[in-house]
């Protein structure tokens, strides 16, 4: 039986509590300040925000956690949409398939997923929207293993322009599947997805923390291990500044670090000690170059690998960049740390090198429109604008990264691991934005989500 099209609440305006509810962000470097704003709480709700959208002739833009509002341009006029959809995760463990409303984050998806002894292709945080990390891409911790997590994703259920609700599978509209997994967004509110789950018994998970002053020989030992590590692993090395505020460990702000955290999952029991094994083949030989100050790595349940990130929980402002190398030689690896290790001077917070291969290079065939990452290591550095630091400390320091970084360079971007609009972006050739853009056509083709469309998505203005 449908449910009538009627708002729970009318559309808000700014200096309302219902206002400041709907355009919250978790980046407070990139506020949303629509002309109005509703949160939506069912699909009813939903259809009838944007059927009133369109008899004002307003621009609607989506959002969920507000974790990407930074990669989007500037939400100015028009209606934001902030879904919350009620329903909560529900998983077929016969089919290994959860479906989740829109608003769903991915510390629900893992507690639900959990009892059956299954878990997802999920961010490294577990405030994290689930809509917004798998249509953008998602590169997860166990993505050496399963893939982009795009390619994990059935089906999606949206509301278009018009206000009617649609289902895209490979059986109904399966080139608007495709163009939804990595197109770049612009099609209409999510309102549900579905998506493959995977078996898992535990991980060994953690971050191990040494002095940055170790940084080049801790570098050149796990890239070297990295180039031919096992699929079921997948890790990251992290030069971190952090500031001295409730919740950093103390000996994690008493100056530069460098962090190797990730995870190596067991499928099954019988492959657990296989798993403890090849953990501990990457963390011996980088606990032999020093004594880290802090090690966390732990054989644990699939909810570990949500804390091993240590995101901060609260929203922060921050400002980034993100871009993705061909390779980590000596030279790639001096230039890194030239400009993000000690002496550099550099205000960022954290930069990262996060380890691609293994799944995240094959193309699936099931995959969307990006289902595959060619590229060694994916860079992701930002800092927040706090004390002396400022916005244009941490830009300006972004580009001298970039420009260091520019021979390594491929010039490709993943949508979810984006940080600034202003910043380059393509992760799309341009046959594949000329599809995208023709299926955009036909959904929307009043172009009223236009402003949704992730920069360098589209051939059109």
């Amino acid at each position: 039986m449908n449910q009538p099209d009627v708002l729970r609440t009318v559309l808000a305006a700014p200096g309302t509590a219902e206002y400041d509810e709907a355009t919250a962000v978790f980046n407070l470097a990139a506020p949303a300040r629509p002309e109005t704003a509703v949160t939506a709480r069912s699909v009813a709700e939903v259809r009838a925000a944007v059927r009133e959208a369109a008899a004002r002739d307003l621009p609607v833009r989506v959002h969920t956690t507000g974790h990407a509002s930074g990669a989007r341009q500037p939400v100015d006029g028009g209606l934001l949409i902030r879904t919350r959809l009620q329903g909560g995760v529900v998983v077929d463990a016969d089919r290994r398939i959860a479906r989740v409303p829109a608003g769903t984050t991915w510390g629900e998806v893992v507690a639900a997923a959990a009892p059956h002894g299954l878990t997802a292709p999920h961010g490294s945080a577990a405030h994290v929207g689930v809509v917004g990390y798998l249509l953008g891409g998602g590169v997860s911790f166990y993505g050496r293993h399963t893939g982009l997590a795009a390619n994990s994703v059935r089906a999606v259920e949206l509301v278009t322009a018009d206000g009617a609700s649609v289902r895209a599978d490979a059986e109904n509209d399966p080139e608007l599947l495709w163009a939804l997994r990595g197109g770049g967004g612009g099609f209409g509110v999510v309102t549900a997805v579905e998506f493959e789950l995977f078996p898992v018994a535990k991980v060994v998970t953690g971050g191990t923390y040494w002095s940055a002053a170790h940084a080049r020989p801790l570098l050149t030992a796990w890239r070297d291990w990295a180039a031919d590590a096992p699929r079921r692993a997948t890790t990251s090395l992290r030069v971190m500044n952090l500031p001295p505020v409730p919740g950093v460990p103390p000996a994690l702000a008493a100056g530069p670090v460098i962090c190797v955290d990730g995870a190596v999952f067991a499928a099954s029991p019988d492959d657990v000690a296989d798993a403890r094994r090849q953990a501990e083949d990457l963390l011996a030989p980088l606990r032999g170059i020093a004594e880290p100050l802090m090690d966390t790595w732990a054989l644990t349940d699939a909810a570990g690998v949500l804390d091993a990130h240590m995101d901060p929980a609260e929203p922060v402002p921050f400002i980034g960049d993100h871009l993705l190398l061909g390779e980590l030689g000596d030279d790639t690896a001096e230039a890194f740390l030239s400009v993000l290790g000690v002496g550099s001077g550099s205000p960022l917070a954290v930069a990262t090198l996060r380890q691609l291969g293994g799944a995240f290079a094959d193309a699936d065939p099931r995959g969307g429109v990006l289902n595959q990452v060619d590229a060694a290591y994916a860079y992701m550095g930002s800092g927040p604008p706090f004390g002396p630091v400022t916005p244009e400390d941490l830009t300006t320091h972004c580009a001298t990264v970039r420009a260091a970084l520019d021979p390594w360079n491929t010039g490709r971007t993943v949508p979810s691991l984006v940080e600034g609009a202003d910043r380059p972006q393509r992760h799309l050739d341009a046959e594949a934005v000329a599809a995208v853009d023709r299926v955009r056509a036909r959904i929307d083709p009043h172009r009223r989500f236009a402003g949704d469309i992730a920069p360098g998505a589209s051939t059109a203005g």
